[in-house]
């Protein structure tokens, strides 16, 4: 009769058990990535900070136009840190957020609007800015129309992708305007304009200027809305208060309303008024009356209305 072989000890069915459990954590922690006792966890989260960079999840399209400044951190391997809030906004929220790369000093600090989520109320005055400006699938058109949920969502991601094509036509033209460096869905990350401590230059309402660096600041932004109006543009939102002034430069910020003066069948009234706005402020401050009048009528002429 064939030998059924020694009887299985205590010490074999433990050291049998062992084996089994070694093998089934090892499978498990294959398949859900966990790190077993005593090694080291490996993940895909960056060394520190709060993200990867997202500058790969955005097309050649969807980031700033050439050549690119030398502070935009283009490196792939980079991490974003969150600093802290800028701007909270009926429409959207403004974030310091630095992009840096590990292990080196190359790192900049960046200002990230994020419109809101378009459930909330958000573009308050947005059918008389959006009046020339169009999606090109029709059934967008309607569902904005409507207000659908779907059309709420495209009115907000084309708020976000207006303002990213403003803030790049208008850089391309010379306008002083933040460099856009990019859009990720409805975030857009662009150049943060204040000190290297993180300090948000001040607004243009914010100031107490002297006759002389008030005229020299009208003088700015004459030549910035002429630059807007030849290129076919109005800012549509202008006042002391989205405008910048960093090292006595002026700087035009929040351009999600931009107005194309000639599609718009109210271009002219958009151009008058930003001029009307911004001209009040200046001429509670001492600015002759008489500029604001001129500027309107030449700004018309740039922008081919009069």
């Amino acid at each position: 009769m064939r030998s059924r072989g020694r009887a299985r000890t205590r010490e074999d069915r433990a050291e049998t058990a062992g084996r089994s459990l070694d093998t089934t954590f090892a499978d498990y922690a294959a398949k859900y990535g966990l790190t077993p006792p005593g090694e080291e966890a490996v993940t895909d989260d960056p060394p520190y900070g709060d993200r990867w960079t997202t500058w790969d999840d955005s097309t050649a399209g969807q980031r700033g136009p050439r050549p690119y400044p030398d502070w935009v951190v283009t490196e792939l391997g980079a991490v974003d840190t969150e600093l802290g809030i800028l701007k909270t906004g009926k429409e959207a929220d403004v974030f310091l957020v630095e992009r840096s790369v590990p292990g080196t000093r190359r790192a900049t600090v960046m200002a990230a609007k994020r419109y809101r989520d378009p459930k909330h109320r958000m573009f308050h005055r947005d059918d008389g800015y959006r009046e020339g400006r169009r999606d090109r699938e029709s059934r967008v058109n309607r569902a904005m129309a409507k207000g659908s949920a779907f059309g709420r969502e495209a009115v907000a991601g084309q708020w976000a992708h207006a303002e990213f094509a403003a803030l790049t036509a208008l850089w391309a033209a010379g306008v002083a305007v933040p460099y856009p460096v990019q859009i990720v869905g409805t975030e857009l990350l662009m150049q943060f304009i204040g000190d290297d401590g993180g300090s948000a230059a001040p607004r243009l309402a914010q100031l107490r200027p002297d006759p002389d660096e008030l005229r020299d600041l009208w003088d700015q932004l004459a030549h910035n809305l002429s630059l807007l109006a030849l290129a076919g543009y109005a800012h549509g939102d202008l006042s002391a208060y989205n405008l910048l002034v960093h090292d006595g430069r002026l700087v035009v910020i929040d351009v999600p309303q931009i107005v194309d003066v000639v599609g718009n069948p109210r271009g002219r009234e958009f151009l008058d008024r930003d001029v009307r706005n911004v001209g009040g402020w200046f001429t509670a401050r001492g600015l002759d009356p008489g500029h604001v009048d001129a500027l309107s009528e030449a700004l018309a002429r740039d922008a081919r209305l009069a």
